[in-house]
């Protein structure tokens, strides 16, 4: 069996196996799944997998980051395993109604812009290469000036530059089109219909050379080039209004009826009603975004440079697309980048800086492929796979980057295009801004890369836990003595050469019957660890020993994970799919963090209301998977059990 085929079948076993996936995809850097089930998703599992990154939850989706081009090979080996892959645009689809209504009008607004991207690249690009072979000093490489250079060439190097930006509106209409469920071809002739150079180009409107038509002496019509709020409306009522003519329109003229009424109707609206209202909404965001990027002593930059990774964390970052654009297009420059490209390398430097200073292998070999990455210009690995796992190498970066966009805004750095950063975005500021682009970037770097190293981060029992277990250090600390828990009491003994042993009763008054006969697979079959479940009797849970509520479901409620003082968790998930139920007919006694004492009452579920909607109440009681302490386990099953009287589970830990 291959390397990845062996990663994409221990990543299936951690979310759950195959019975929880809802849809699978992938995109440029990252597995995208929807699963029936989050409690079923072994996350400390996945993340100890090899090749993985991070994994986290974002926009109702499951995301593992592995990367550019490892992700293509895992997601094929998924597809061979039997899981049908999906669309991206049906992972997303399924995750719109996730998080507010804000997070999801970004959401759909990115998912409109993210398509075109790549040609906008692509412009900055040759915008960058332009400049630098107009530079004096260049062109005296080659005994030349600026008069030298052919007309026609100048002309050549205009078409690579103008076309994306003169045609926008088309390439927004398409794939607004394409989001919102409409033909796209359709898409494309109303963005071009907004460009027809029958109308006064919007260029010449503004320099004054041409004027702008007014319809009934009162509505003023110029083309809307450059502009993206009009076609990207114009592009939502289309798809919106065709989707609702197919409905009506007999089949035998749909063909003709709807593409016409759909035209006639929406660039009617797009040029004496849409584009007057949504260009003027564009020129007050535009002003906006200038104010702020124009505020003295570099205060943009330091704000933008320390909240633009938050901003990456919350999802809601596609908004700076909108941004960038319209600065490309109103200006010719793009400040945004350079100060963007500072947070994103100071969140590379704070990660660079875990892996060199960390002992531990596991840790040392995710972070320093994460962290040329993040320099690269992709800082999720970074962020999510090690800064925000221990939270202060990513506030150090925070600070960097603030200090870099400070610099960057000081010194009034601009791109020539934009979403390539870091080295790739070298490219970008070809135009004599070489030098003081690096500048910004190294600073940024050294300050994260030093605070990071100085205050971020220690190899010490609480940070070391990077793989769902005690580090070295934090092992050898905890092994001098070990809780034996027999009925409702604790007791210290010493440790044992060969290890020791942990003596837990059931928590919930019960029939015990094995994992093997849990009516879910993802228990039956033990991908999420190994114990036994309950056939409560009453629908209370208590505290089997002495320690702390490392996680509770706050709004499910149905589960939580109890941390021994040894380190050892264990899962109590109170019946099956019972997360449907959105916290109904559970009450919780404590919450995440709370020290909790054996033998205490931590939650009560109502047994009936469960049984009423169809569930069963059957809970699985188990010590999740990754524990490698563990060296045997025995369950006493088959047995009515009164909570915490009867020991239940034996745990032979291993020599620590």
């Amino acid at each position: 069996m291959s390397e990845n085929r062996e990663i994409a079948k221990q990543v299936i076993e951690a979310i759950g196996g195959k019975e929880n996936v809802a849809s699978f995809a992938h995109c440029a850097t990252r597995l995208r799944i929807m699963v029936h089930d989050k409690e079923l998703i072994d996350q400390d599992r996945v993340e100890n997998i090899d090749k993985v990154k991070g994994a986290f939850f974002n926009a109702g989706q499951f995301q593992i980051i592995f990367g550019t081009g490892t992700v293509n090979r895992i997601f094929d080996e998924v597809e061979q395993l039997g899981i049908k892959g999906t669309s991206k645009e049906e992972v997303k689809n399924q995750g719109k109604k996730e998080g507010n209504i804000f997070q999801r009008a970004i959401r759909t607004f990115g998912d409109v812009f993210v398509p075109i991207i790549p040609v906008l690249v692509a412009t900055g690009l040759f915008m960058g290469l332009r400049g630098l072979l107009t530079q004096e000093q260049v062109l005296a490489l080659f005994g030349i000036t600026a008069a030298d250079i052919s007309p026609n060439f100048l002309l050549f190097t205009e078409v690579l530059t103008d076309t994306a930006f003169a045609f926008l509106p088309a390439l927004v209409a398409w794939s607004a089109f394409r989001v919102f469920g409409g033909s796209p071809v359709l898409g494309i002739v109303l963005g071009l219909m907004l460009v027809n150079p029958a109308l006064p180009n919007a260029y010449n409107v503004a320099n004054g050379s041409e004027e702008a038509l007014y319809m009934f002496g009162l509505i003023p019509i110029v083309g809307y080039q450059g502009s993206v709020l009009p076609a990207f409306f114009v592009g939502f009522l289309g798809a919106k209004f065709e989707k609702f003519l197919r409905k009506r329109v007999p089949e035998s003229i749909d063909l003709i009826v709807t593409p016409f009424i759909t035209l006639l109707v929406i660039i009617t609206l797009g040029l004496f009603a849409i584009g007057p209202v949504f260009h003027t909404v564009e020129d007050w965001v535009l002003h906006g975004t200038m104010f702020l990027l124009d505020l003295p002593l570099g205060i943009s930059g330091l704000v933008i440079g320390f909240f633009n990774q938050i901003i990456v964390v919350t999802g809601v970052h596609h908004i700076f697309n909108f941004l960038e654009i319209q600065l490309l297009e109103k200006t010719g420059s793009n400040p945004f980048n350079a100060i963007i490209t500072c947070s994103m390398a100071a969140q590379g430097a704070a990660c660079l800086a875990v892996g060199l200073k960390t002992k531990n292998a596991k840790l040392k070999a995710l972070a320093l492929p994460s962290s040329f990455s993040s320099f690269l210009g992709i800082s999720e690995p970074a962020i999510f796979g090690v800064n925000l796992r221990y939270m202060k190498p990513f506030v150090m970066a925070l600070i960097g980057g603030a200090v870099g966009g400070f610099m960057a805004s000081i010194f009034g750095l601009a791109g020539t295009g934009m979403a390539i950063t870091v080295i790739p975005g070298t490219l970008l500021y070809l135009n004599n801004q070489l030098f003081l682009y690096i500048l910004c970037n190294v600073v940024a770097m050294a300050i994260a890369f030093i605070l990071t190293w100085m205050f971020g981060y220690k190899d010490d029992k609480i940070e070391a836990i990077s793989e769902g277990v005690q580090s070295k250090e934090s092992v050898q600390k905890t092994t001098t003595t070990s809780s034996v828990i027999t009925s409702n009491t604790s007791e210290t003994t010493a440790q044992k050469e060969d290890g020791y042993t942990l003596r837990f009763p059931s928590p919930i008054t019960g029939k015990t019957i094995p994992l093997e006969s849990v009516p879910d697979p993802a228990f039956a079959q033990k991908h999420m660890g190994e114990g036994y479940a309950i056939e409560p009797a009453e629908g209370k849970v208590y505290a089997p020993f002495d320690g702390v509520v490392a996680h509770l479901m706050n709004k499910s409620k149905h589960a939580l994970i109890l941390e021994h003082e040894s380190g050892v968790q264990l899962l109590i998930h109170v019946g099956i799919d019972t997360v449907s139920l959105k916290g109904s007919g559970f009450k919780t006694h404590i919450q995440t963090g709370d020290s909790i004492k054996a033998g205490q009452l931590l939650l009560e579920f109502d047994m009936e209301y469960i049984s009423e909607a169809g569930l069963s109440t059957i809970t699985p009681v188990l010590i999740p998977s990754g524990i490698g302490e563990v060296a045997a386990m025995d369950v006493n099953t088959g047995i009515q059990t009164t909570a915490n009287k009867d020991e239940i589970m034996v745990v032979q830990m291993n020599s620590k």
